[in-house]
């Protein structure tokens, strides 16, 4: 086997930048290296010969139509081999609604993600583990499943993982795109002679731009390569979630009109509609969260700033977002994203672990009620932006029975809405009288106190009930 190479180091990356221990990401790849070659077009070898496809040809048929009996052929297929009639059904649909390849490496890394949460013990020990075969044995036992599960086999596919763990673990390998400032969620690259190197101040910004054009990365980052016209953008995020990389951050991208302004910002192309209001995919904006988060964590911003307001362009510690249309006569980035940059700034700073300046932080016990303010707030699969996004409520009262990480679950079983931000929602009334309300503020107001002061809190809990008896 080879340890190393682009398409697994896009593999690793993409993995630690989810959450995987260094133990956990290497022992998933020694079994998905066992499974397919790491390969994501790669048709069970035992089914080439009876259903007449090589790899390449199999992936085209599916993707153009002509070959139907995908979901019920029983042929393992893909990076994880998947074979079971439900889950090449969901990984089929995924593919489709997002417009990708049955075969694109970064759709199934994506897909494979979201499936190995919903196996909450596997999931657990590939973000915890610290050896290669712990997190190997469980990918093979409770993910994978093959026929033969042997002592054999788990010692083979740990010595697989084993060689991914020593190729990239703890090694400046791994660390190298950070100290060349570049974000290793990039899973394509094609620099751009459209740039002015080095940048003259250091990254202290966020501009987001639309493409106007539903494309991949790649297409983005070869038109920049490409074109006649001086235009770039350190990023390009596409269509289908996939990121790629045109102007390295340590160089200044020519996108946002604005010299001062592109020297000190990181600039970000998103794929997009042709026309208002240039909405993207529910794959590029989870992409673009993920992608500005890692931008942000590298370049030491702390928290993500959004006001609207053009006058604060430069005063960072009030606002290091701004947009291309402040610079020049453009709709960019449409107002799809440009209405959303609160929840963008929102979205990042929850990953940063930094929160937004107005947030609610407690909840009623379920159920209670929230009114909804805004006309367009989504509903979710689950309690997260990179759930897929199902509709969008309207405005009126809802009932939530499940809170779980700042988002409830709706009543009516159709999804999840974020319920920290009191500008799409407010929390009713839940019964209690005046003075319950009353004492709880004032509880949580000492509890909030306490955290921030690092004092003992029995201690001081103890005192202040010896100075009101």
């Amino acid at each position: 086997m080879k340890a190393t190479g682009s398409s697994t180091r896009t593999i690793w990356n993409f993995l630690r930048c989810k959450g995987l221990s260094p133990a956990g990401a290497a022992g998933l790849m020694g079994n998905l290296y066992a499974e397919s070659g790491l390969n994501p077009q790669n048709l069970q070898n035992s089914y080439e010969k009876c259903l007449g496809f090589t790899d390449t040809a199999y992936t085209a048929a599916v993707d153009s139509g002509a070959y139907s009996n995908f979901v019920h052929d029983s042929a393992g297929y893909g990076l994880a081999q998947w074979t079971y009639w439900s889950r090449k059904e969901s990984l089929l649909n995924f593919a489709r609604k997002i417009g990708a390849s049955i075969g694109s490496l970064e759709m199934q890394l994506d897909f494979m993600i979201r499936e190995l949460k919903g196996y909450a013990a596997v999931w657990e020990v590939l973000r915890t583990a610290r050896t290669v075969r712990e997190a190997s044995d469980i990918v093979l036992t409770r993910y994978e499943r093959p026929a033969n599960m042997s002592s054999s086999v788990k010692a083979k596919r740990a010595s697989f993982g084993q060689a991914y763990f020593d190729a990239y673990a703890n090694k400046s390998t791994e660390k190298e795109d950070n100290i060349m400032g570049n974000s290793p969620l990039v899973t394509y690259t094609n620099i751009t002679k459209n740039r002015t190197s080095p940048r003259n101040h250091a990254i202290d910004t966020i501009t987001i731009h639309c493409i106007v054009g539903q494309w991949t990365a790649k297409q983005g980052c070869d038109y920049f390569a490409t074109t006649d016209r001086e235009c770039s953008a350190n990023y390009v995020v596409g269509k289908d979630g996939s990121i790629g990389l045109s102007v390295p951050e340590a160089d200044r991208s020519w996108c946002s009109s604005n010299r001062d302004n592109d020297n000190r910002a990181v600039t970000i192309e998103v794929a997009s509609d042709t026309s208002h209001p240039y909405a993207v995919t529910d794959a590029a904006y989870a992409a673009l969260i993920e992608l500005v988060a890692d931008i942000c964590k590298r370049n030491g911003i702390n928290k993500l700033l959004w006001k609207a307001d053009k006058s604060l362009i430069g005063q960072v510690d009030k606002q290091n977002m701004t947009v291309h249309r402040w610079f020049a006569n453009k709709a960019c980035p449409g107002d799809y994203l440009y209405q959303r940059h609160g929840a963008i700034a929102e979205a990042v700073n929850a990953k940063l672990g930094t929160g937004t300046e107005q947030t609610v932080s407690s909840f009623p016990a379920v159920p209670f009620t929230v009114r909804v303010i805004i006309n367009d707030l989504n509903y979710r699969e689950g309690p997260g932006m990179s759930y897929a996004v199902k509709g969008q409520t309207g405005k009126g009262v809802f009932t939530i029975t499940e809170v779980q990480d700042g988002w409830g679950k709706l009543k009516s079983g159709a999804g999840w809405i974020y319920l920290e931000n009191p500008t799409y929602c407010t929390i009713l009334d839940d019964g209690q009288t005046e003075a319950q309300k009353a004492a709880e503020r004032l509880a949580q107001d000492i509890a909030a106190q306490l955290k921030s002061s690092g004092c003992d809190a029995a201690a001081v809990l103890k005192r202040v009930s010896e100075i009101l008896a």
